[in-house]
């Protein structure tokens, strides 16, 4: 079969020009992946679910008889075991769950302040 002398160098072109547009869109095109997609939706559906929560654990923590005593414990625990000290006062426990969780606490704790908060209260 004879083939047109165009039609070489016209195949390595659309090959180099795929390649091209491929790396281009991948690298600075924003372009991903189904599974990175979904790593990233879910991601911020937690993100979103945990925002929504945390309101309800700063209401606990402001209608605890006992504030002030869990405030100072949390306050005299090292910066990286706060958390913990957190979901041990009962704040991070949703109602209707057993168990605290540790990302509420963990944002629960970032709006709660607890440094200012014990330091304005006490």
């Amino acid at each position: 079969m004879n083939t047109p002398e165009w039609l070489k160098p016209g195949i390595y072109g659309a090959l180099i020009g795929a390649a091209c547009v491929g790396i281009t869109g991948f690298t600075w095109g924003g372009w991903v992946t189904g599974e990175t997609s979904n790593s990233r939706a879910m991601a911020m559906s937690r993100n979103d679910v945990v925002a929504a929560l945390v309101p309800i654990c700063l209401d606990m923590a402001r209608t605890d008889p006992d504030r002030l005593e869990k405030l100072a414990t949390i306050r005299a625990t090292s910066s990286f075991q706060r958390r913990s000290a957190l979901m041990d006062t009962g704040w991070a426990t949703l109602p209707g769950y057993e168990t605290p969780n540790q990302d509420i606490a963990k944002a629960c704790l970032a709006s709660l302040d607890v440094d200012a908060a014990t330091a304005n209260e006490g």
